[in-house]
C-alpha cells in the first residue's frame, strides 16, 4: 500500500507523550516509522495490515513485531526486546498511522474497533471532521487513495476549478458518507449493547440465568405486543401501554431501530416456536432490497449455531442471537447499496471533469513503470463488470508481463476501492475480488512476435474509432457479469431507450421495465421504471391496456402486496385525473386487476375512494364502466362490513348512470358481486331487496301526477338482476342442503330451465359452485315443494309472505297505461317464476294472484265489475306469470283467463285499459297471434254484443303485428263477420280496425276487400243517417289516410270526405253538425301535408275545404279564419303550378303548405279554444 508524498508536518492528534519520539526523513518528504531508504519497507506494511483486520480479541495483545521483522526492534512504547512480547496501546498504533498519512490502514483500524466496541477518540475525532479531507491548495493528502473519503477528484492536468455539476454530485456524495456514518453509529450500539461473548456462555449453559434485556429487543417487543393488542381488539389496553412507553412510536416500525426488518407478529412466532431451521428469509421484510443470495451467504441458519442445551431458554437466546445477526447482515447490505451510489457519483465527477479513464490518475495506484500507461477502469457496480476496455488496452502492449501486471493492479486498485469505503466485510471483499481476477485472467490472448513499440502500438490501435467517453459508450464498453449489475445496467439504460421506441412497439419493452422494476435494488430507480410503465404509450388501445395490466399482476405476484401498495398504487393515483380517458382507463382497470394483491385495509380504503372518486367524476361512459367492473372485483374481496353501507350507494349511483354501458356493467359485474357480500352477511333479504322494493313503493306514491319511469326501470332492473341470487340462498338454506351429495349418476339440468343470464355471475350454477351440485339441489328441491312443503323453510317462506305480496300490491299501483312499466314487471315476474320453477309458480304464485282477481261468475253480473281487473295486475299476470310456461295446459290457463277477462270487463261497462295492455304486451311476441286470434274469435261468436264489440275493438290492436297470412285467414273473415252483426255499435266498432287494415297491408285484394266493406258503411242507405257510424269513419280517416296506399288515398279517402262535407252543409241539428265539421277539420288538417295531385287538388281537396269553411261560418268563426288561409294558400300554389309547369302535369308541388302558412296556422290555432288533440293532428301528420 502506497504512501503519497507530502510536506512533512507535525500531525496535531499526537499525545504529548510522544511529540518526543524521533522523525525520520523519508525521500518524498513524508515521515517513516521504517529505516529503509527508499520508502516505507513491505513487511511493516504486511504488520500494520494484520493490526487492522485482525480480530478484536487479539488486538490488546499483539506483539508490536515478529522476531527478524524489518525494523521491528522500535516499539511504540519504548524500546524491547525483539523476544519480549510487548503490549503496543492502541492509540500509539492509531497516533503513528496517522502521523506517517496511513490513512486507510487506520480507517479500517477504526472500523473494526467500532465494530468491537472499542472506539478511540483520535480515530472518532480525525474521520468525523471533513475538514482533514477537504482540497487544499497543494497536493491533496495520501493521493487520489482518498477520493472515496470526500476528498476531491483531481482535475485534468491543469487542476481546473469544478463545475456546478460537480459541485453538486460532490455535496451528494459528502450526504451518502454522512448516512455511511449514521450506519455506523447504529451497528456500533448494537455492537455496545451486546453481552460478551463468555457472559453469554453462561446464558447458554445455565438457563436459570435470564440475561438481561436489550434496548433494542425491548422497543421490538414493545411494538409486537402493541400490534397484537391491537388486531385482537384490547383498544383500551393497547392506549395504556402506549402512554407507559410515551417514547416509542408505535406507528412506525421504524422507529425501533434503523433498517431492521420488521419479524412476524406474536401469533406467528409462538407458532413457530422450537423450529431450528428459520433462516433469515423468513422474517426480511418485502420492501427491503436485499438478495436472495446475499443473505444466504451472510446469514447462518440457526442450526449452525451451537445449542448447549435443548431448552426453552437456550432456543430463546439463540433466536435473539440469530436476530442480532440478521440485523447485521441487513445493515452490511444497506452499505453495499449506499458504497454503489458512492461510486456511481464518484464516476459522474470523473465524467464531468472530462478525464480519461486513467486509474492512475483517479485512484492513486503504486507507482510502475508500465501501469502508469494502462487505462484500467474501476467499475460503477463494485468491479462486477468485464471491462472490454481493459482487454482493449492491454493489446497495446507488446509482452505478457504487462497484461499479467494490469489484471494485478485492476485488482489491488479495486481491493483498494473498497477499503477505502469500509462497506463490504473483509471475506466479502477477498471473494469479489478473487472472483474478478478469476474472471479476468481466464481471458488470455495471443501477442504478436513483433518488436514495435507500445507508443506505435497506440497510435496505430487509434484508427479504430471507439467511443468510451459517453454516456452510452461507458455502458458499451463494459458488460455485466451478474444479475445485479444487468438489473443495475437496465436501470440506468431503460429510460434512454424508451423515447426512441416506435409508440406502436412500445408494449414490447414491457417485460424488460418490469423485470427491472421487480428486481433493481433502488427504490427510486424501480420507481422511475414503474412510472415509464404507466407512461410508455400516449394513449393506450385496448390490447396495450391489456398487456399493461398482464405486467402489473405478474409484478405483484413476485413482489407481495407491501411493495404493490407501495410502488404500484401511487403510479395510479398519479393519473387518476389524466387528461387522456385511456390513461384514466388504465387507471381503472388496475384497481380491479390489482385488488386480490393488496392489503385488505388499502383495499377497502384507498382504492375504494379512488374508485368511488372516478364514478362520481369521470365524464367518460369508457372510464366509469371500467370502474363499475372493477368496483365488483373489489365487492368479491372486502371483507369489511363497515363498508356495506358504501358499497350501497355506489350500486344506486351506478344504476342510475346516464350511460347504457356502465349500467350494463352494473348488472353483470357489480350487482351480481356485491349480492354474494351481502348473501354472506345476511342483508339480501333483510335490507337490500326491501330497501329496493321500499323505494318502488315511493315512487309510485309521489308519481300520481307523473311518475318517473327511468327510476323505476332502475330498481326493477337491480331486483330482476338479485333473483339468481335470492334463489341461490333459498337452495343453500333449504333443509334439504345437507343431503345434497354428489352421489351415483347427476341429474340433467334442462337447458331451457333458467332463463338466459346477462352474465356469468347471475348464473345459479355459478353462484352455486358447479352444475352438478346445482343439478342435485334442483332434484331435491322439487321433491321438497311436491311432497313434504315449506316448513321450516324459512328463507322461501320469506319469499312466499313477504316479498309476494308485496310485489303484487305493487302491481296494483302502477298506471295500466304506461307500457313500459307494464313490461318491465312483466319481465320481472316470467324471470321470478322461471327460476323458481314450475312447481313453485303453480302452488305459490298462480294462487296469490288469483285471490286478488277472483275471476268468479257472480262478479260477471256486477254492475261496478272487479275493480282490480282494471288494474296493472291483469296484464302483468297474464304476460309475466301464465306465460312463463307454454305447455298445452299452461295455453289454455292464459286463454281462459283472457276470455274471462274479456267477458267481465264488457258486461260491467268497465274500461278495457288493462285488455288492451295485455294484448299490445302479447302482441308483441308473434308466437303469441294464434292465442290471441283465438280468444277474439271466442269474443266475435259471443252472445252478448258488449263483448262482441270488445272484441272487434280489439282487432285495431292486433292487426299492426300479425303477418299478411294471418290477416287474411282469419283477421278479415272475423271483421266482417261482425261488421253484419245485427248491433249497429258491433258493426261501428269494425271501423277502426278496418281502417288500420288499410294502413299496414300491401295485398290488393285484401284492401279491395276492406274498401267494399267501407264503401258499404258509406253508401248503404240503412246508414245514412247514422250519425256515430259516420264520426267513426271521418276519424279513421284522419289517422290512417296519410300514411295509407296512395291510390287508396287519392281514389277513396278524399272524394268520400267532400261526400260528407257535402252532406254535413244540410245537417239541420248544429250540434251534430258542429261535431262532424270538427272531424272533417281535423282530417282536412292531417291530410293538407300529404303530396295531392293537381286534379285532386282542384276537383275534391278544395271543394271540400270549402264545404267546410260554409259550416264553420256559422259554427265555429276561429276555424273560418284557418280555412280560409287554407283554401288561398292552396289555390295560389295551384296557380303558380299551372304558370310553371306544362299543361297535363299530373302533380304539384309535395307539399303544398309553405311554412308561412304554417305560421299563420300556428298563430291563428293559438286563439282557438278546441281540443288539443285536433290541433296537434294539424301539423304532426307526415307522408
Amino acid at each position: 500500500m502506497a504512501a503519497a508524498g507530502g510536506g512533512s508536518s507535525v500531525n496535531p492528534f499526537l499525545s504529548d507523550s510522544e511529540e518526543d519520539e524521533p522523525e525520520e526523513s523519508r525521500p518524498g518528504g513524508g515521515s517513516s516509522s521504517s529505516n529503509e531508504p527508499g520508502g516505507p519497507v513491505y513487511p511493516q506494511q504486511q504488520q500494520e495490515a494484520v493490526v487492522a483486520a485482525g480480530s478484536p480479541d487479539e488486538l490488546p495483545g499483539l506483539r508490536a513485531a515478529a522476531p527478524g521483522d524489518a525494523g521491528g526492534g522500535v516499539g511504540a512504547g519504548g524500546g524491547t526486546c525483539a523476544g519480549e512480547p510487548a503490549r503496543v496501546p492502541m492509540d500509539a498504533i492509531a497516533a503513528q498511522l496517522l502521523r506517517d498519512q496511513f490513512l486507510l490502514t487506520a480507517l479500517e483500524l477504526h472500523t473494526e474497533l467500532l465494530e468491537s466496541g472499542r472506539e478511540l477518540p483520535r480515530l472518532r475525532d480525525f474521520f468525523s471532521n471533513p475538514g482533514n479531507f477537504e482540497r487544499q491548495s497543494g497536493t491533496p493528502p495520501a493521493g487520489g487513495a482518498l477520493s472515496g473519503l470526500g476528498g476531491s477528484v483531481l482535475g485534468g492536468a491543469g487542476g481546473r476549478e469544478p463545475g456546478t455539476g460537480q459541485l453538486i454530485l460532490e455535496f451528494e456524495l459528502r450526504k451518502a458518507k454522512e448516512t455511511i456514518q449514521a450506519l455506523r453509529a447504529n451497528l456500533t450500539q448494537a455492537a455496545e449493547n451486546e453481552v460478551p461473548l463468555q457472559e453469554r456462555k453462561n446464558y447458554k449453559s445455565s438457563p436459570e440465568i435470564q440475561e438481561p434485556i436489550r434496548p433494542l429487543e425491548k422497543r421490538a417487543l414493545n411494538f409486537l405486543v402493541n400490534e397484537f393488542l391491537l388486531k385482537n381488539s384490547y383498544k383500551l389496553t393497547s392506549i395504556t401501554f402506549s402512554d407507559e412507553n410515551h417514547d416509542q412510536d408505535f406507528e412506525l416500525w421504524d422507529d425501533v431501530g434503523l433498517n431492521i426488518p420488521k419479524p412476524p407478529d406474536l401469533l406467528q412466532l409462538y407458532r413457530d416456536f422450537g423450529n431450528h431451521h428459520i433462516t433469515a428469509k423468513d422474517v426480511v421484510d418485502v420492501s427491503v432490497g436485499v438478495e436472495d443470495d446475499e443473505l444466504e451467504a451472510a446469514t447462518p441458519v440457526l442450526g449452525s449455531i451451537p445449542v448447549f442445551e435443548t431448552t426453552p431458554q437456550s432456543i430463546e437466546q439463540c433466536l435473539i442471537v440469530q436476530k442480532l445477526e440478521d440485523q447485521i447482515s441487513v445493515l452490511n447490505s444497506e452499505k453495499w447499496s449506499l458504497m454503489e451510489q458512492i461510486q456511481r457519483l464518484e464516476s459522474e465527477i470523473d465524467f464531468l471533469k472530462n478525464e480519461n479513464y486513467a486509474v492512475s490518475t483517479v485512484y492513486g495506484v503504486a507507482p510502475h513503470p508500465s501501469l502508469k500507461q494502462v487505462p484500467l477502469t474501476v467499475s460503477e457496480d463494485n468491479g462486477r463488470y468485464l471491462d472490454i476496455r481493459s482487454s482493449e488496452n492491454d493489446s497495446k502492449h507488446g509482452n505478457t508481463e504487462d497484461t499479467s501486471l494490469s489484471l494485478s493492479a485492476a485488482v489491488d486498485s479495486r481491493t483498494s476501492k473498497d477499503e477505502t469505503l469500509n462497506s463490504v466485510p473483509c471475506k466479502e471483499t477477498e471473494k469479489l475480488s478473487s472472483c474478478a481476477s478469476s474472471t479476468k485472467a481466464a481471458v488470455h490472448f495471443d501477442k504478436p512476435n513483433r518488436k514495435l513499440s507500445p507508443a506505435f502500438h497506440q497510435a496505430l490501435l487509434s484508427f479504430c474509432r471507439m467511443s468510451a467517453d459517453s454516456r452510452l459508450g461507458s455502458e458499451v464498453s463494459r458488460i455485466a457479469d451478474s444479475e445485479k449489475s444487468v438489473m443495475l445496467m437496465l436501470g440506468r439504460c431503460l429510460p434512454h431507450i424508451v423515447p426512441n421506441v416506435l409508440l406502436a412497439k412500445r408494449e414490447e419493452l414491457i417485460p424488460l421495465i418490469l423485470c427491472t422494476a421487480c428486481l433493481h435494488p433502488e427504490p427510486k430507480e424501480r420507481d422511475q421504471l414503474l412510472h415509464i410503465l404507466f407512461n410508455l404509450i400516449k394513449r393506450p388501445d385496448d390490447e396495450q391496456r391489456q398487456m399493461i395490466l398482464t405486467g402489473c399482476v405478474a409484478f405483484a405476484r413476485h413482489v407481495g402486496p407491501t411493495r404493490v401498495e407501495a410502488e404500484l398504487l401511487p403510479q395510479c393515483w398519479e393519473q387518476i385525473n389524466h387528461k387522456y380517458p385511456e390513461r384514466r382507463l388504465l387507471v381503472a382497470e388496475s384497481c380491479g386487476a390489482l385488488a386480490p394483491y393488496l392489503p385488505k385495509e388499502i383495499r377497502s380504503s384507498l382504492v375504494l375512494s379512488m374508485l368511488q372518486q372516478m364514478l362520481m367524476e369521470d365524464k367518460a361512459d369508457l372510464v366509469r364502466e371500467a370502474v363499475i367492473k372493477s368496483l365488483g372485483i373489489i365487492m368479491g374481496y372486502i371483507d369489511d362490513p363497515d363498508k356495506y353501507q358504501q358499497g350501497f350507494e355506489l350500486l344506486l349511483s351506478a344504476l342510475g348512470d346516464p350511460s347504457e354501458r356502465v349500467v350494463s356493467a352494473t348488472h353483470q359485474v357489480f350487482l351480481p358481486a356485491y349480492a354474494a357480500w351481502t348473501t354472506e352477511l345476511g342483508n339480501l333479504q333483510f335490507h337490500l331487496i326491501p330497501t329496493l322494493l321500499n323505494k318502488i313503493e315511493k315512487l309510485l306514491r309521489e308519481g300520481e301526477h307523473g311518475l318517473d319511469e327511468h327510476k323505476l326501470h332502475m330498481y326493477l332492473s337491480a331486483l330482476q338482476s338479485l333473483i339468481p341470487s335470492l334463489f341461490a340462498l333459498v337452495l343453500q338454506n333449504a333443509p334439504f342442503t345437507s343431503k345434497a351429495k354428489l352421489q351415483g349418476e347427476v341429474p340433467q339440468i334442462e337447458v331451457t330451465r333458467f332463463p338466459r343470464p346477462v352474465s356469468p355471475l347471475q348464473d345459479v350454477a355459478i353462484i352455486i359452485g358447479s352444475r352438478e351440485q346445482l343439478a342435485v339441489l334442483l332434484q331435491l328441491y322439487d321433491y321438497q315443494l311436491e311432497h313434504e312443503g315449506t316448513t321450516g323453510w324459512e328463507t322461501l317462506l320469506w319469499v312466499v309472505n313477504q316479498l309476494l305480496p308485496q310485489l303484487i300490491e305493487i302491481v296494483g299501483k302502477i298506471n295500466v297505461a304506461s307500457t313500459a312499466c307494464v313490461h318491465e314487471f312483466s319481465r320481472f315476474f316470467w324471470r321470478l317464476c322461471r327460476t323458481f320453477g314450475k312447481i313453485f309458480t303453480n302452488t305459490k304464485v298462480k294462487p296469490q294472484f288469483q285471490e286478488i282477481l277472483r275471476l268468479s261468475e257472480e262478479n260477471i253480473d256486477s254492475t261496478a265489475g272487479n275493480g282490480v281487473l282494471t288494474k296493472a295486475t291483469v296484464p302483468i299476470y297474464a304476460t309475466g306469470v301464465l306465460t312463463c310456461y307454454i305447455q298445452e295446459e299452461d295455453r289454455k290457463l292464459l286463454v281462459g283467463f283472457l276470455e274471462d277477462v274479456m267477458t267481465m270487463l264488457s258486461l260491467s261497462h268497465a274500461p278495457l285499459d288493462s285488455l288492451k295492455a295485455s294484448f299490445v304486451e302479447l302482441g308483441a311476441n308473434p308466437a303469441y297471434h294464434e292465442l290471441l286470434l283465438t280468444v277474439l274469435w271466442y269474443g266475435v261468436v259471443h252472445t252478448s254484443a258488449l263483448v262482441r264489440c270488445t272484441a272487434a275493438r280489439m282487432f285495431e290492436l292486433l292487426v299492426k303485428g300479425v303477418h299478411e297470412t294471418l290477416v287474411a285467414q282469419r283477421v278479415v273473415p272475423a271483421l266482417i263477420t261482425l261488421s253484419s252483426d245485427p248491433e249497429i255499435s258491433v258493426r261501428i266498432a269494425t271501423i277502426p280496425a278496418f281502417g288500420t287494415i288499410m294502413e299496414t297491408v300491401t295485398q290488393r285484394e285484401l284492401l279491395e276487400r276492406v274498401k267494399m266493406q267501407l264503401a258499404s258503411f258509406l253508401e248503404d242507405p240503412q246508414y245514412q243517417d247514422q250519425h256515430s257510424l259516420h264520426t267513426e269513419i271521418i276519424k279513421t280517416f284522419g289517422r290512417v289516410g296519410p300514411n295509407a296506399e296512395p291510390r287508396f288515398r287519392d281514389e277513396f279517402v278524399i272524394p268520400h270526405l267532400l261526400k260528407l262535407a257535402l252532406v254535413n252543409n244540410q245537417q239541420s241539428v248544429d250540434s251534430k253538425r258542429l261535431d262532424i265539421a270538427t272531424h272533417l277539420f281535423e282530417a282536412y288538417s292531417a291530410l293538407s301535408c300529404c303530396f295531392i295531385s293537381e286534379d285532386l287538388m282542384v276537383n275534391h281537396f278544395l271543394p271540400g275545404l270549402k264545404c267546410l269553411r260554409t259550416d264553420m261560418e256559422h259554427l265555429s268563426p276561429e276555424h273560418e279564419v284557418i280555412l280560409s288561409s287554407m283554401i288561398k294558400e292552396c289555390e295560389q300554389k295551384v296557380e303558380n303550378k299551372t304558370v310553371q309547369e306544362p299543361q297535363g302535369s299530373m302533380s304539384i308541388a309535395a307539399s303544398l303548405v309553405s311554412e308561412d302558412t304554417k305560421t299563420k296556422f300556428l298563430n291563428k290555432m293559438g286563439q282557438l279554444t278546441t281540443s288539443g288533440a285536433m290541433l296537434a293532428n294539424v301539423f304532426q301528420r307526415k307522408k
